[in-house]
């Protein structure tokens, strides 16, 4: 690897390791083996190579639910066939199994996203970022390439999906326990579609 790269995978380790707002261009340093000058030269600064090493990262985590789900539709447990509520169950499954593999990761996605108020390159990034991960969510979830998710359907189907991932994002930085299944948020939706709550029991 080049310099350039060298500086992102010390960058992402770092940021795995001590999380986003610990990280110093020194910690950098030391894990890539590059030099103080290098950042500057390739990535303009500190900051910029921590963005880029944290969505790099994100994308390492759709990567494994990309290639789980295609483990399971090799293996017959779900495909772009299937229906969209077993798609949902199983896709939900994975993202879910694969949130504890990422946890940090997460963690430090969580910490970036209080810092946007102060960081306005950093809020940009983020806000850059949304379009590209809506249209990802709705491939992954629903086993097409994410270039034929219309604009449409990345906006309404792509927004649900990443409301629920910002959400389980915060319910695992509290207690993992608190995590909802993929069954449940499915007979979450059914009640809402249902009508509501079901009857008191006596």
């Amino acid at each position: 690897m080049g310099h350039r790269e060298d500086l992102l995978a010390g960058a992402k380790r770092c940021l795995l390791e001590k999380g986003w707002s610990r990280t110093t261009a020194r910690d950098i340093v030391a894990a890539s083996g590059a030099n103080l000058a290098s950042i500057g030269y390739h990535y303009g600064s500190k900051d910029a190579l921590m963005r880029e090493a944290l969505f790099a990262a994100m994308g390492d985590w759709a990567d494994d639910v990309q290639r789980s789900l295609e483990e399971d539709a090799a293996t017959g447990v779900s495909s772009r066939d299937a229906g969209l509520q077993k798609r949902f169950e199983t896709g939900w499954t994975r993202v879910l199994e694969l949130f504890d593999k990422h946890q940090a990761v997460w963690r430090a996605q969580l910490e970036a996203i209080l810092q946007v108020q102060s960081d306005p390159e950093l809020r940009a990034a983020f806000g850059r970022a949304q379009p590209e991960g809506r249209q990802g969510l709705v491939g992954l979830l629903h086993g097409i390439d994410e270039r034929e998710v219309d604009e449409e359907t990345s906006r309404v189907m792509g927004s649900f999906y990443m409301t629920l991932v910002s959400g389980m994002v915060v319910q695992m930085a509290i207690d993992p326990d608190l995590m909802p299944s993929a069954q449940d948020l499915i007979e979450a939706m059914r009640r809402i579609m249902g009508g509501g709550l079901p009857a008191p029991s006596d």
